[in-house]
């Protein structure tokens, strides 16, 4: 496996290195954490999983490297699709992902080694419908968004929408028919958008595949018939997110606040799965790592990285792990 300096970032796959020990008496974490409390770091962290996570878990490395310069990370930035791989294969014991795990994916971890991975959200996020920034649209409801990106109308849409001219506020919009993008099968946020915008079904067999967020919405924003969905945290200033109308007919938009009380309708969490036996700790490194995702100066990364913080008692509730 090849690896690259820790600025350099790959569509496909990314590795991350930083080298070395953490120095000891750094840890100091509240409340009876089921990682415990070691005196001592030291060893490489390695990861495998979410291409959505990888800018994130990125700068919660560099917080650690600021102050321990020769800490050693590896992260493989694949898909989270490739997270149960490697956790059931043991070529990790984290792996990141921006969707849950399928029973079908846990039941394979249990089959290896006998108990479940631990499950641990880390931040919130939010899968977004993204137009050209001069697109007059405005906020679609959910079945329209099956109606535009599905084959199967499995939302209970009367019909498939393909023209812009179908919809009301795009009526005058001179461009035709809407050109999709998306991500691609590997990826955590295509399971989840087909998941929960698309009610289980069928994905348009036109839509332009992309290997992460950033190429979406890059593609969407350089074309006018465009549209596309992506995390919340690639958002730029060439494109603008819909409103999706909400269970009750309200019109919501995704910021902070909508996404992490979860009002938003395509709001997500975003996890870590750890291998951890029963009645054992993790080694320091990782116990070191997990301290700073949910300490204070860990959320505030979170916010830096263009996602959302965990509440606090999300928080504190996952600090008290058993």
């Amino acid at each position: 496996m090849k690896r690259y300096p820790i600025r350099r970032l790959k569509k496909h796959r990314r590795v991350l290195s930083i080298t070395g020990w953490l120095m000891a008496g750094w840890l100091l974490m509240a409340g009876n954490l089921a990682w415990g409390q070691p005196a001592s770091v030291s060893g490489t962290l390695g990861a495998v999983g979410s291409d959505t996570m990888a800018g994130l878990v990125l700068r919660w490395g560099e917080a650690l490297k600021a102050r321990f310069p020769d800490i050693n990370l590896q992260f493989q930035a694949s898909g989270s699709a490739s997270a149960p791989t490697a956790l059931v294969a043991g070529t990790t014991r984290l792996g990141p992902m921006s969707r849950p795990m399928t029973e079908t994916e846990r039941q394979q971890f249990i089959v290896r080694y006998g108990y479940p991975p631990l499950e641990l959200r880390v931040a919130r996020d939010a899968l977004v419908v993204v137009v050209h920034r001069h697109n007059p649209i405005d906020t679609l409801t959910l079945q329209q968004v099956d109606a535009i990106f599905s084959t199967s109308l499995a939302c209970g849409a009367p019909q498939a929408i393909r023209r812009w001219s179908t919809l009301t506020s795009t009526t005058d919009w001179p461009y035709g028919r809407i050109a999709l993008h998306g991500r691609n099968l590997a990826s955590g946020t295509h399971g989840l958008f087909q998941a929960r915008a698309l009610c289980d079904g069928g994905f348009r067999l036109d839509i332009s595949e992309h290997p992460g967020s950033s190429a979406v919405v890059a593609a969407v924003g350089e074309s006018f018939n465009a549209m596309g969905y992506a995390g919340y945290n690639h958002l730029t200033p060439m494109v603008r997110a819909l409103r999706l109308v909400d269970e009750h007919g309200d019109a919501v938009a995704p910021d902070e606040r909508s996404i992490q009380q979860g009002n938003y309708p395509l709001s997500r969490d975003l996890y870590l799965y750890v291998n951890l036996p029963p009645n054992e700790s993790l080694p320091s490194v990782e116990q070191a790592f997990l301290a700073l995702i949910f300490s204070e100066e860990g959320q505030q990364i979170v916010r830096a990285a263009g996602f959302v913080p965990l509440p606090k008692h999300l928080r504190d509730a996952q600090r008290q792990h058993p």
